[in-house]
């Protein structure tokens, strides 16, 4: 581009000129200048301006000394465009980490956010933006990964909720951190982060779809047995089905669609996103990026009446879980590749093996802010029980943006060296 300016701007215009006049244009002295006639000069200075602006770069100051305008240019961009490659290979944790700090210090506004349901309106793009880019071609392959969705289903349902019977041996004041991170580890998978990091990784989005919406649909019916055998030791906890059940129609399924039918009756709206995909997933992590503002915002109050040394432990505690969520998921799908064909199995590809282990590692807020809500402080103090999920919740996110930008990078570099 720069290269076609130059060309551009320095190339004199094809037409031909006498050549007394042509000489006039490089040698003319100030009397001959005035005397060219208007539009002449006009033409004329088009094309020597450029050059000007070149040849002032010997210029010096009132002091005497050089100033070197070009060179000082050239110099500002050598470290702004390294900047703005950083920003953009990492933008998806620069916007979480910067909507954790903005709720932390404005965090009146994020609270406005959320009066005005801001949040859902973030899951509902989401899910826009995942059926935009849905190709039919990727239904097709989460039909043919169907064994590991089941697999993620029952990881995600039957199998990491037994990690809480471990959390609840730590003794921690305030007890609600423990038992809130013990009834975190029940939950279904997140609603919109893991679609949109897998989105992002280059996985198979559709198998992620599946996997979300079936959990999310399927742990309705399953959370309230998940806590009564391992949090409440048989004692009945109320959730509200049917609330909850409508809610994820309205923020998962219905935008999905919505987002598929778009692309599939304008053929020119799907050829658009296709082109633009690296636009689309940007806008997919401002959406993302508004959770954890809102939600920092919301719970600043009670962050600032805990000590920091036992929020410290509760942070470590949910790390430490997610990490040994993802080293679970990670290691069953290379051992059910290793029993089920190897590098053929269908567990091996790494489109499948990433949207697992990113989904299937995640746990949902929003859910569990409602199931709390529900419980009426039979547990503890509410906002005590959910600080520490809104935490680990971050934690996750921001933990596994950074491992998909690892991977994307890890990516990048052996294709570069396939090319040299």
């Amino acid at each position: 581009m720069a290269g076609t300016l130059q060309t551009l701007i320095l190339t004199p215009p094809t037409t031909k000129t006498p050549p007394l006049r042509h000489r006039s244009r490089h040698f003319a002295s100030n009397r001959a200048f005035f005397h060219v006639p208007s539009i002449t000069f006009n033409r004329d200075r088009s094309f020597r301006r450029p050059i000007a602006a070149l040849d002032r770069s010997d210029q010096r100051d009132g002091n005497g000394d050089k100033v070197d305008r070009v060179s000082g240019s050239a110099s500002g961009l050598s470290w702004e465009k390294p900047l703005l490659n950083f920003a953009s290979k990492n933008f998806l944790p620069l916007a979480l980490v910067g909507g954790v700090l903005l709720g932390l210090a404005n965090p009146g506004l994020g609270c406005l956010a959320d009066r005005y349901y801001l949040s859902k309106f973030s899951t509902f793009g989401i899910f826009i933006i995942s059926g935009l880019t849905l190709r039919s071609g990727d239904i097709g392959a989460a039909a043919e990964a169907w064994p590991v969705g089941v697999f993620g289903l029952v990881s995600i349902l039957m199998i990491t909720p037994y990690f809480s019977r471990a959390i609840l041996q730590m003794q921690l004041h305030p007890q609600e951190f423990v038992t809130g991170l013990a009834m975190f580890s029940c939950m279904p998978t997140t609603l919109s982060s893991g679609v949109a990091l897998t989105h992002l990784a280059g996985g198979n989005s559709a198998l992620a779809l599946a996997m979300t919406v079936i959990s999310n649909m399927l742990g309705i019916l399953i959370i309230p047995f998940s806590i009564s055998k391992f949090i409440a030791d048989g004692v009945g906890v109320s959730v509200p089905t049917e609330q909850l059940f409508r809610s994820l129609v309205l923020t998962l399924l219905v935008p999905l669609i919505l987002g598929k039918v778009l692309r599939e009756s304008f053929k020119g709206l799907g050829d658009f996103v296709d082109q633009n995909r690296r636009l689309f997933s940007k806008l997919s992590a401002l959406f993302l990026s508004l959770v954890p503002w809102i939600q920092v915002s919301r719970s600043r109050s009670l962050l600032l009446r805990v000590k920091p040394a036992v929020f410290l432990v509760a942070i470590g505690m949910g790390a430490l879980l997610h990490i040994i969520l993802l080293a679970f998921n990670a290691l069953a799908i290379k051992s059910f590749s290793a029993v089920s064909g190897g590098d053929k199995s269908i567990f091996s590809k790494r489109e499948n093996a990433s949207a697992l282990v990113l989904v299937a590692s995640q746990k949902t807020l929003p859910v569990m802010v409602a199931v709390v809500e529900q419980l009426g402080g039979a547990f503890g103090e509410s906002g005590l029980l959910v600080l520490p999920c809104v935490v680990a919740h971050l934690n996750q996110i921001i933990m596994d943006s950074f491992l998909v930008n690892f991977w994307l990078l890890k990516d990048l570099s052996s294709s570069n060296a396939k090319v040299n």
